[in-house]
């Protein structure tokens, strides 16, 4: 969205100097510079640094949820509650806020989630790798990939719908299911055949 030309504001955690992937460098990368990592994901963010524990801080945030088109967050269902950033309390004080929720597990809304987990978790290292070798990790975060295109799909249709009707609403997406669905062709495989898929190489 910021590359598309949107005014996109990140909130970052005060308490422990921001996004995490900012210390993800590469052998070959300065320690002393943010990662390539974090900017090939913040580029034209407007950064802003908050403590969710800080009241002022959270009617800060809700001051530019009163103007704003869509609200992005990934917190732990408990979490989102404790920082007053859940759906049901956006949706009653915003009502043309679109939402976008990630959540890691579909059902297990307080779990931390994190790529590799579920690459094990839905089969995806399981078909990855050599015949003859053990279950391989993708080189690629592919379900945090998949999870965002999905969530972005979903946003998009909202902008429709709130063109149409002036209401938000608020679209909501979990790694563990965005995973799972874009496994449609070996499912039918499975169902159509009984066959497990197996590691067949690169």
């Amino acid at each position: 969205f910021a590359e598309l030309g949107a005014h996109v504001i990140k909130f970052e955690n005060a308490k422990t100097n921001g996004d995490v992937t900012r210390t993800w460098h590469t052998p070959s990368e300065s320690k002393d510079k943010i990662s390539s990592y974090y900017s090939s994901i913040n580029y034209k963010k407007e950064i802003r640094f908050v403590d969710l524990t800080n009241e002022k801080d959270i009617s800060l945030i809700h001051s530019e949820l009163e103007t704003a088109d869509i609200v992005l967050s990934n917190f732990k269902g408990s979490d989102a509650t404790k920082f007053q950033l859940n759906a049901e309390l956006l949706s009653q004080k915003f009502p043309r806020l679109i939402q976008g929720v990630i959540r890691g597990f579909e059902f297990e809304k307080d779990r931390v989630a994190y790529d590799v987990v579920l690459q094990a978790e839905t089969g995806f290292m399981f078909m990855n790798g050599s015949s003859d070798g053990p279950p391989t990790k993708m080189p690629v975060a592919l379900i945090d990939v998949l999870a965002a295109h999905q969530l972005k799909e979903g946003i998009l249709c909202a902008l429709i719908q709130k063109a149409k009707t002036g209401k938000g609403s608020c679209v909501e997406v979990s790694l563990e299911k965005a995973a799972l669905a874009s496994l449609a062709n070996q499912a039918s495989y499975f169902l159509m055949t009984g066959n497990i898929p197996q590691r067949l190489g690169s």
